[in-house]
């Protein structure tokens, strides 16, 4: 019996093909973010090869779409892994233009970025009455570490509560964890023993003693 054929593949319409984006050089490329015509898919596609071509003169048109409600998310990824202050202060000056999910998508980018000089502008915004927003910045000053984010962590660890106050927390272990990569032993103890306090959440409260246990019984340790 003869076997049936199989059934062709699909094929996307046009405005869904990728085509020639992936080999196409940055002025092209921008080219198809500056078009009007241009389907937003092409744009996005556009907007993610710009950053892996790590293309420093894409910046301004990626920073422009990071208030777009479609490609907000593509342009951040297109700025995240570009080399240099350019793409962290095109970040950075986006924070007062932008709400709600867009912010929080630009926070995470800079604490991807491990951006030092994001840290002041991100303080202010762990006082928000918006808990998302707060616990999102409370995450990137953890992982930025910068020398403001012990005493910025501290002073949000001790007015708020609940899921807030968790994720300050574990913002908190994460800037000790980041303290120590940078040879910081002292300062990353004294946060540990701080968060070890009783008011501290059980999980990161018994998670700062494993981290002081683990450090001062290590070989490596200072004698």
């Amino acid at each position: 019996m003869p076997q049936p054929k199989p059934a062709p593949k699909p094929v996307p319409p046009p405005e869904l093909q990728e085509l020639d984006i992936a080999t196409l050089p940055a002025p092209a490329l921008l080219a198809i973010l500056k078009n009007p015509a241009s389907p937003e898919f092409r744009k996005a596609k556009a907007c993610v090869r710009l950053g892996e071509l790590g293309s420093k003169e894409a910046i301004p048109a990626l920073a422009a779409l990071l208030n777009d409600e479609h490609l907000s998310v593509y342009a951040r990824y297109g700025l995240e892994p570009i080399d240099g202050p350019e793409a962290s202060a095109a970040l950075r000056a986006a924070l007062p233009k932008l709400k709600g999910v867009r912010l929080i998508g630009v926070i995470n980018s800079l604490a991807k970025r491990r951006d030092d000089d994001a840290a002041p502008l991100l303080a202010p915004l762990l006082r928000s009455s918006d808990a998302d927003l707060a616990r999102a910045a409370a995450a990137a000053i953890g992982s930025i570490a910068a020398p403001s984010a012990v005493a910025d962590l501290q002073s949000a660890l001790a007015r708020t509560t609940g899921l807030t106050q968790m994720a300050v927390a574990d913002a908190s272990l994460l800037c000790a964890e980041r303290l120590l990569e940078a040879g910081k032993r002292v300062e990353a103890l004294a946060l540990y023993a701080s968060l070890s306090a009783p008011s501290v959440p059980k999980p990161v409260r018994l998670a700062a003693m494993a981290g002081i246990i683990r450090e001062e019984t290590s070989p490596n340790r200072p004698r």
